[in-house]
């Protein structure tokens, strides 16, 4: 009787090993990443209920741009389209960065500023920092919120462009309305999406 060789050697088992660990590594990572997401907007949200019933009340000094939150995130964004909601950090935190989070450019204007441009980069492809990944979805249109300040700034796109990606974004839009401008890349080109949207109402 011919008796067969095991060919399943004790590294084969160990890389085996290794693999299952490194996926539920990825996976209980990307799971803690969404719980703490989901923290941070209920932390901003409730300062935002707060921050509205302040400036409700009468005598508030009208030149101030930003409440600070004990979070430092200032707003959040909203397209219901994409089911995308997330935070956004002040425009001096180091979390304003593009390899974080959804990055307010430093040309920006807030909101609350009339006929200025709220102007915000993400990634797009696939990595979990990809929050712009299905910003190429969106058509004319669509809505965009932003939360800041204790309202709610509500957008409608009115154009989409692609650019050559240079490092730099040439933003065409009216300069008599009050804009938002998303920008991500084009996933594997060269090319960059430029969204410009125009305040429809703020509540």
């Amino acid at each position: 009787m011919i008796k067969r060789k095991n060919n399943f050697l004790p590294f084969d088992l160990f890389l085996i090993m290794c693999g299952v660990v490194i996926i539920l590594c990825k996976h209980s990572y990307l799971l803690l990443q969404d719980i703490n997401e989901d923290r941070q907007i209920k932390v901003f949200l409730k300062e935002q209920k707060t921050i509205n019933k302040e400036i409700s009340i009468p005598n508030v000094n009208e030149e101030t741009n930003v409440t600070h939150t004990s979070s430092n995130y200032i707003a959040l964004i909203k397209i219901p389209k994409i089911n995308l909601e997330k935070v956004l950090c002040n425009i001096n935190s180091k979390c304003n960065n593009v390899n974080q989070n959804i990055q307010i450019l430093k040309e920006s204007d807030y909101p609350d500023i009339e006929n200025g441009n709220f102007i915000l980069a993400g990634h797009s492809g696939t990595r979990y920092i990809s929050y712009f990944k299905n910003l190429d979805k969106l058509v004319v249109g669509d809505n965009v919120s932003i939360l800041f300040n204790g309202y709610e700034y509500r957008y409608e796109i009115k154009r989409i462009y692609d650019i050559e990606k240079t490092g730099t974004a040439d933003i065409v839009r009216n300069q008599d309305k009050t804009t938002l401008t998303l920008i991500t890349c084009r996933h594997n080109t060269n090319k960059q999406i430029i969204i410009i949207c125009e305040l429809i109402e703020r509540i």
